[in-house]
């Protein structure tokens, strides 16, 4: 018989103020069932627990109902009370009288007689729960780092110095990212290369870290503590083992002129190239798009001159299958194209450019060796233009939110600029600006105050030439929209932040969620900022939305704890609320009828086939089975089986439809 305990409590006056606790309590101890039903201020401070544990004692409970706040932000401490009072903890449940009550409805009589009614449900449903008991997990001890910009670098490394194994996968030839195209970084205008590079060759030499560049990960199986990743290594005609990278390959290739992915296209590289001096690993990679062998059937330079034999034209693709226990997403961003920007001639004036491009000019290892230079004639500019928000904020564009660097990088521009064109003017395009960060605001005022930048607030309309010039057309805001024309001799676009190419793709590989703009998902904004809804896999950086470098480094770290923890056990604990399969009859008597509608629709993967075998070996039917280590609980199969054989453990059928039945019941 049923000894159900009711718990009531007022959460201050979050429930008490428009609810009649007392009165709850009161009606609730005359349900069938209950044993036991009292009221209290905070069921959850530690008088409010012991209260709860005393009562299982002293009442020989069976089931527990505490209505308080929102299961999710208690119901592990309820649950846990009960287990220390030798109750099964899933033999607990929670009523949500705030959000579902008390936030929603004005004091009076029928706002308690509605948390009456939400407690009599779950009492009903108590009275048909049945101990449940975790699921363990065996955990492989190995990690996938998907991107190797400055937060996959970070994961790596801590993950690794934790003690545990790390797969690094970069589809690039080399590590390093976008921060490692920077010039120098804000706030403290440090160089990108001289702090990321002995990160870059950390990780090449940590002993707990595999590193494959060039690579992508092409499929996805398995569940936390045990995925199974399938891993393509791209050819790149080059035998790393015998290559020493003296680059004589990469000086003698007669195709030269191919625009450099990593300068932005305003220099160029061979067919057989390193993307940059510091590259880790620093062997070249032939492009077979430009290669004239592979694209006509002959040169062979290259082959002709290694010294060690190093060159494998008929080098295949290698794919890999790894087994890890964790993954962190780190894909980092891109930014928005020519075609985005006719109204500022992107794409059909040379000298209008973006902000990476121009990071390429300021740079000491970039095409001008860090001389500021017009990429149409090479002169000196002396007149320069920056726009801030170029595609950011502007649903015209599709992206409505801050890409969040932009006004950081934009002052940092322009300090560059004035830092080598001592003559030159600095004029700023913004809309607002947005400096949230240690020292950003300081550093913004600087760009203004010492470094003479001519901030102007308002939008451009439109740029074109004339005479040489890019005429820049907008207006001042601060002036009343006064129109504001300025002769450039060059202009820097702070173009918006976007999701990188293929993310969508790789999200829906991996099995986690993204959002309209395809940045990947967290669980949770706030109290889970780098985990997915996928149990196992997690973000940092700039694939989860734009980030600065701090917060990316931030990101990584917080991830690679999480990783870290999940390694601290060699077994995993789980929650048992998972979808299971009616197998109370014999195997031959299921009412699963094979259908595998269910096995269509879910989400993670979590539905196998099982043979039903005869004692011949004879295969008699194929029902579906529930593996418990990927399901999340999800209920998408219980919708759509068709003969009913699934059900959600801790949220059955029998349990829903005590609920509703409830509700129907006269006082």
């Amino acid at each position: 018989m049923a000894r159900i305990g009711v718990f009531i409590c007022h959460c201050g006056e979050n429930i008490g103020a428009t609810v009649d606790c007392a009165k709850v309590a009161e009606v609730i101890k005359k349900v069938p069932g209950v044993a036991f039903s009292t009221d209290y201020k905070y069921m959850c401070s530690d008088p409010g627990q012991t209260l709860i544990k005393d009562a299982i004692k002293e009442h020989n409970l069976t089931g527990v109902v505490v209505a308080a706040c929102s299961p999710r932000m208690h119901e592990p401490t309820f649950r846990k009370a009960c287990a220390e009072a030798g109750l099964n903890p899933y033999l607990c449940e929670m009523a949500n009288l705030r959000e579902h009550c008390s936030w929603v409805h004005e004091k009076g009589d029928v706002t308690t007689q509605k948390a009456i009614d939400i407690v009599r449900t779950l009492v009903e449903k108590v009275k048909r729960n049945v101990a449940l008991m975790p699921i363990k997990v065996p955990v492989t001890k190995r990690a996938l780092v998907i991107g190797g910009g400055v937060a996959g670098i970070q994961a790596s490394l801590d993950i690794a110095n934790a003690g545990h194994q790390v797969i690094l996968v970069e589809r690039e030839p080399s590590i390093g990212g976008h921060m490692s195209q920077l010039s120098e970084t804000f706030p403290t205008l440090d160089c990108s290369q001289c702090i990321l590079t002995p990160r870059m060759v950390e990780v090449a030499q940590h002993p707990n870290i595999t590193l494959y560049t060039y690579a992508e990960v092409e499929g996805l199986d398995g569940f936390i503590g045990n995925f199974k990743a399938k891993i393509r290594r791209k050819s790149k005609s080059i035998d790393e083992k015998t290559c020493t990278g003296c680059g004589l390959c990469t000086t003698k290739c007669p195709t030269k002129k191919i625009p450099s992915e990593f300068e932005q296209g305003l220099g160029n590289r061979p067919a057989i190239y390193v993307p940059f001096p510091q590259a880790v690993p620093n062997k070249p990679v032939i492009d077979k798009e430009h290669c004239r062998y592979y694209t006509q059937g002959k040169c062979r330079v290259c082959e002709k001159v290694c010294p060690t034999k190093a060159i494998r034209f008929d080098q295949p693709d290698e794919i890999m299958e790894v087994e890890v226990g964790a993954i962190v997403i780190c894909t980092g961003f891109n930014i928005l194209r020519p075609t985005f920007f006719p109204e500022y001639g992107y794409g059909k004036y040379k000298d209008v450019i973006d902000g990476l491009q121009f990071e390429r000019l300021a740079s000491a290892s970039g095409p001008t060796l860090g001389a500021i230079r017009r990429p149409s004639d090479g002169k000196e500019p002396k007149n320069v233009v920056f726009i801030a928000c170029a595609g950011s904020r502007d649903p015209a564009k599709g992206i409505e939110y801050c890409s969040k660097i932009c006004c950081m990088y934009t002052a940092k521009h322009t300090m560059l600029y004035k830092h080598k064109v001592h003559d030159g003017t600095a004029y700023v395009f913004y809309m607002d600006i947005r400096a949230g960060g240690k020292m950003y605001e300081e550093f913004v005022r600087r760009a203004i105050a010492e470094d003479g930048a001519q901030y102007i607030r308002g939008r451009v309309s439109t740029i074109y030439e004339k005479d040489g010039k890019l005429i820049v057309k907008g207006a001042d805001t601060l002036l009343g929209a006064q129109p504001v024309e300025i002769e450039a001799d060059m202009v820097v676009l702070a173009t918006a932040g976007i999701s990188n190419d293929g993310a969508e793709e790789l999200a829906q590989r991996l099995h986690v969620s993204y959002d309209q703009y395809k940045f990947f998902a967290e669980a949770h904004p706030k109290l889970k900022p780098v985990e997915t809804n996928t149990a196992g896999i997690f973000l940092a950086g700039a694939c989860q939305a734009p980030k600065d470098i701090p917060e990316s480094v931030a990101a990584a770290s917080g991830a690679a704890s999480k990783v870290a923890g999940l390694f601290s056990n060699s077994e995993l604990t789980r929650e048992p609320l998972i979808a299971v399969v009616n197998r109370t009859a014999p195997p031959l008597f299921s009412t699963c009828v094979g259908c595998f509608m269910c096995q269509t629709v879910c989400p993670y993967n979590a539905i196998e086939r099982e043979e039903i075998k005869a004692r011949d070996g004879k295969v008699i039917k194929t029902v579906a089975k529930i593996n418990p280590g990927l399901c999340q609980g999800c209920g998408t199969c219980v919708a759509l089986c068709r003969s009913k054989s699934i059900d959600i453990q801790g949220y059955t059928g029998n349990q829903v439809f005590a609920e509703v039945m409830a509700l129907l019941e006269e006082d």
